[in-house]
């Protein structure tokens, strides 16, 4: 577990990130195609005033992504998704000064977006496809690794475990820390996930949320994301677009049980449910 009583200060790029308390991280789709919200800031302009409004709630983070990973996408060349994300990113480093992270698995995006002012990478494949690892080394930028089963067009097909969900979660994060650290990327450097949704029913969700502290043995920040997805819908019987409460559930346990920064479409209420759960935990403002 992450020492709450001291600042734990993150360097990314020019900003720097107190991690001595939960942060809220806004999601940034520039996808047609995402689950909660493709195609609604396909537009520059739409996506900056998405972005402006999610930090004027409190977003310490602006997650930007141009590959949809909800189940069943199909993967986008390198080039598409760089036409999608760099004019964003961009934009929003020179006119919002935003602390920028990119959801990513490509190496030329990593390379092009710390060369645009990005902050942090995200990669929902743990740095394991050809060539990113060198990306993520040479950008110099603190680095995000998600766990997941499969990829997006088949992981949720049949997803299933020989061992306890969280205990195999653990081993794979601890396995990518050891490799990137063996590469040269320094541990200071890392985060990590534990990929809700990502090749799990909702079974492995739960049990996996309520077993969390076992990745906090792993002594790095927890970046979790569970904003809207299905296991909200299957426990709650919601579409997406009705979700925020139970979103806000699991955000307060996320926070609970280890995580400093929640990857969130609904910025305010989540920050308020994040903030009143801490003060609980601290026992006071």
């Amino acid at each position: 577990m992450m020492d709450s009583a001291s600042p734990t200060w993150l360097p990314c790029g020019r900003h720097r990130l107190d991690l001595s308390f939960p942060r809220v991280m806004g999601i940034l789709n520039v996808t047609p195609d995402s689950f909660s919200d493709g195609g609604h800031h396909l537009a520059l302009d739409d996506a900056l005033r998405h972005a402006e409004r999610m930090l004027a709630e409190g977003a310490a983070i602006i997650d930007v992504g141009g590959e949809s990973t909800r189940p069943g996408a199909l993967p986008v060349t390198p080039q598409q998704e760089l036409d999608r994300v760099a004019p964003v990113v961009e934009a929003l480093v020179r006119e919002l000064d935003a602390l920028v992270s990119v959801d990513t698995s490509s190496p030329e995006v990593m390379r092009e977006a710390a060369a645009l002012g990005a902050g942090m990478l995200n990669d929902v494949r743990a740095l394991e496809r050809e060539g990113a690892l060198s990306a993520a080394i040479g950008s110099g930028l603190p680095v995000c690794l998600m766990h997941r089963q499969g990829e997006p067009r088949d992981m949720q097909q049949a997803p299933r475990y020989d061992e306890p969900v969280e205990e195999v979660v653990a081993d794979y994060l601890g396995a990518r820390v050891a490799a990137c650290e063996a590469a040269g990327l320094r541990r200071e450097r890392l985060l990590l996930d534990p990929g809700f949704g990502f090749g799990k029913t909702v079974e492995h969700n739960l049990r996996l949320l309520n077993r969390m502290d076992r990745l906090s043995r792993l002594e790095l920040p927890l970046l979790v994301g569970m904003s809207r997805k299905s296991m909200i819908g299957k426990v709650l019987g919601r579409p997406v677009e009705e979700r925020l409460s139970g979103g806000l559930a699991l955000a307060a346990l996320a926070v609970d049980r280890g995580a400093r920064i929640l990857r969130v479409h609904d910025v305010g209420p989540t920050l308020d449910a994040v903030n009143m759960t801490w003060a609980v935990l601290k026992e006071g403002c």
